[in-house]
């Protein structure tokens, strides 16, 4: 099988770079999630590293997570594979920039707003429709409310629907929309982080998380809880996944 995840240093050794290599979904499966978090727990401790740029090959960022490995029996597994990498990201000293193209969706838009600071296509997709599943994001609904705001979390999470690259700038959830959101990221690291100090930065980024941080990895614990133990043990939350894997509507029965 192909290796989910290609990982190169450029600048030197002051740019790790992470590339999702399984397009054109780029699924956030357990192969991903434990290349990533392996990758990261290698080098995040380099001394002259001074920013990640996490990209993706092909049309599209991810498809998002595996929804297979959702189903009872697996996603306890899952979630906590996931949310560790999550929280490696969400407090990691280094910067770690995230450049979206096409759809990133569900785990891929999680593992994106675990970054720093996103970069994104104009006409990028981004959304949470975990809940079209019967189901929620739990990274997203401890990460959205943060980043943008209660209402404006709750309607993307609650709606499913999603919004484009452009929007996501309107919104202060991207920095920027570039037709190149990669090189829009590489600009930025040659611009503003190359030229710094690398153990200078590092301080500056636990001082400006330091309250989002602990925030952040609080609630996803308790959201994780939330739910496998009492979303996962309802019969639609079975059934939205179950119909999803069988291209079929799902039947709601709101028990």
């Amino acid at each position: 099988m192909t290796p989910p995840l290609k990982v190169w240093f450029e600048a030197q050794d002051r740019l790790l770079r992470l590339r999702l290599a399984r397009p054109k979904a780029n699924l956030i499966d357990a192969a991903t999630i434990a290349a990533l978090d392996a990758a990261l727990a290698q080098h995040l401790a380099t001394p002259a590293l001074t920013a990640i740029l996490l990209d993706a090959e092909g049309p599209h960022f991810s498809f998002g997570a595996s929804v297979e490995e959702h189903l009872p029996g697996q996603c306890g597994a899952m979630l906590a594979g996931l949310h560790r990498l999550l929280g490696r990201l969400i407090e990691s000293p280094v910067p770690v920039l995230v450049a979206v193209q096409g759809k990133c969706l569900g785990g891929g838009l999680e593992l994106a707003l675990a970054g720093h600071l996103l970069f994104v296509a104009p006409d990028a997709e981004l959304g949470q429709p975990e809940i079209k599943l019967g189901v929620f994001a739990p990274a997203a609904s401890c990460l959205l409310p943060e980043l943008i705001g209660v209402a404006q979390a709750s309607d993307l999470l609650l709606s499913g629907r999603s919004i484009t690259g452009a929007q996501a700038v309107t919104l202060g959830l991207a920095r920027e929309a570039n037709a190149e959101p990669a090189a829009a990221a590489l600009a930025y690291f040659a611009a503003h982080l190359q030229p710094k100090s690398a153990t200078s930065l590092r301080c500056a980024v636990r001082a400006a998380r330091l309250d989002f941080a602990a925030r952040v990895t609080a609630k996803l614990a308790a959201v994780e809880r939330l739910y496998l133990e009492e979303l996962m043990i309802t019969r639609d939350a079975v059934e939205g996944l179950e119909a999803f894997l069988a291209k079929r509507p799902a039947q709601w029965e709101h028990r």
